[in-house]
């Protein structure tokens, strides 16, 4: 502005000089003055121009180091489902998402779900002690005595995990689940959130809060597609599952979304994943349906061995079916149900796998004959985690030595000679050797499909395990070698 009024005030005088001119030289013409006076106009026109375009460069370069860069998208998983499923509309649950330039612009990145009143809530979480502070609220709430008489909200932002930032966390959560409780009339003790992305960096919460009228206005009980899409990450594919069982009385139905891509291990959750049903069942029930069934599904999944700080499983039940209140397990409902809700878990698990960061290979690692369950887990887990493994399983390499060399690692009891190794339907090795009738090419071949079964008996015992995994390809370093640009 300074330089604009300088240039302002030359043009100025070069005016009064030509006034002077033209009153002491007679005996110049009008039409030379006239002239004079065309080119100094045309000057100081030129000066302007430039000076509001300087200005106008100036602004938007101003107007783009404020807001929120925008990064492109992933390519969609190889392994992905051929589309989102149709998720039934579970009655008492509304959901709504926006685009609050969390850390990208242009990205939808938080989502909102309102619950009814007279729901109840489950929960399990990260066992990880570097927990994020929306972690450590929800475990929090979840422990206190809540009014289920009142209404519940879930708000999920992606792009900020909200994780190691101190007291500003916390003021953070605070201040999100205060927004939600103020928008929508409820307690702040029956307001959940969560956060997902990079770790470190004070989340800008005020963009969420200034989204929250948005999104309050947008809740809609058929946008759970568009709240699955609000919580990706690195993920190339929204996720969601969904069943339906016969209760006493109606049918009780189950739906759920789920984010992960990366940074996949087990210790609960592994991911963040939400999951709703119109059943009608008491907290303590549903906490124990929900816990007893996270082992083989949740905590049976790794892409990459590392846990994240913000892994969250939260379960909500309206209680809006026709069909009669389940009070016991061993009844037939119950049972029913919980083989429904196993159902729903267990496909989120596999697709978060199926999105591994980098993956084109899905692989079940089925372990059997181990002598006890802890061994069992810790034969899978070695094997699935083996980077040799799994660079191998990229490379469509059928170098079953490697697996071996996993099983010998793995801390579990393991006998030489009553190890067996199998690819898919084939026998590999046994009795401390490969088979005599091995053949490279069919196992090579074998190799080459997308999804792999690696069987591993053990030979001692009758406990088994099986665990999901993906391979290991060069994709997965260029995504998180990125993953803060």
């Amino acid at each position: 502005m300074a330089k604009k009024r300088e240039l302002e005030e030359k043009i100025e005088r070069l005016k009064s000089k030509v006034k002077d001119l033209r009153s002491q030289l007679g005996e110049i013409t009008e039409d030379a003055v006239a002239m004079l006076r065309d080119e100094v106009t045309e000057v100081a026109s030129a000066l302007r121009e430039g000076v509001a375009e300087a200005a106008a460069a100036a602004a938007a370069a101003a107007s783009e180091t404020a807001a929120p860069p925008v990064k492109a998208k992933n390519p969609v998983s190889p392994l992905a489902p051929a589309a989102f499923p149709a998720l039934p509309v579970i009655e008492g649950v509304s959901f709504a998402a926006a685009a609050a330039g969390v850390r990208y612009a242009g990205r939808t990145d938080v989502m909102l779900a309102q619950i009814a009143p007279g729901s109840t809530i489950a929960g399990v979480f990260t066992t990880s002690t570097t927990r994020a502070a929306c972690v450590l609220d929800c475990q929090a709430k979840l422990a206190g005595m809540a009014d289920e008489t009142t209404g519940a909200a879930i708000v999920v932002n992606s792009g900020n995990a909200n994780a190691f930032t101190g007291a500003a966390g916390q003021a953070s959560v605070d201040a999100v689940t205060g927004a939600v409780a103020a928008a929508l009339d409820l307690p702040i003790n029956r307001v959940f959130s969560s956060s997902t992305g990079v770790i470190g960096e004070a989340l800008p919460h005020e963009r969420i809060v200034a989204a929250m009228p948005g999104l309050v206005a947008a809740l809609d009980p058929a946008g759970m597609e568009a709240a699955a899409r609000a919580i990706m990450t690195t993920d190339t594919f929204p996720k969601g599952a969904c069943a339906e069982v016969q209760g006493e009385g109606g049918v009780i139905r189950i739906a759920g979304i789920a984010k992960g891509s990366g940074m996949i291990a087990p210790n609960m959750a592994t991911m963040l994943v939400y999951l709703f049903t119109d059943a009608k069942i008491p907290s303590k029930m549903l906490q124990k349906m929900l816990s007893r069934h996270v082992d083989d599904t949740f905590n049976a999944i790794t892409v990459d061995s590392d846990t994240s700080t913000s892994d969250a499983l939260i379960l909500a039940a309206t209680g809006r079916s026709a069909a009669a209140e389940i009070t016991d397990l061993r009844s037939r409902a119950a049972k029913d149900f919980e083989a429904a809700l196993h159902g729903v878990m267990l496909d989120l698990a596999q697709q978060v796998v199926r999105d591994g960061e980098g993956a084109t290979k899905f692989v079940e690692i089925r372990v059997s004959g181990a002598a006890n369950a802890d061994d069992a887990h810790k034969v899978a887990m070695a094997v699935a985690n083996s980077p040799l493994v799994k660079t191998a399983i990229a490379g469509e390499d059928a170098n079953w030595g490697r697996v071996v060399a996993a099983v010998g690692k793995s801390g579990a009891k393991a006998d030489r000679d009553k190890l067996r190794i199998s690819f898919g339907d084939m026998v590999l090795a046994e009795n401390g050797w490969r088979v005599p009738d091995y053949s490279e090419e069919a196992a090579s071949a074998y190799m080459k499909g997308q999804e792999l079964v690696i069987g591993i008996d053990l030979g001692l015992g009758k406990a088994a395990k099986s665990v999901f995994t993906c391979d290991l390809t060069h994709r997965y370093i260029d995504i998180n070698a990125d993953y803060r640009s």
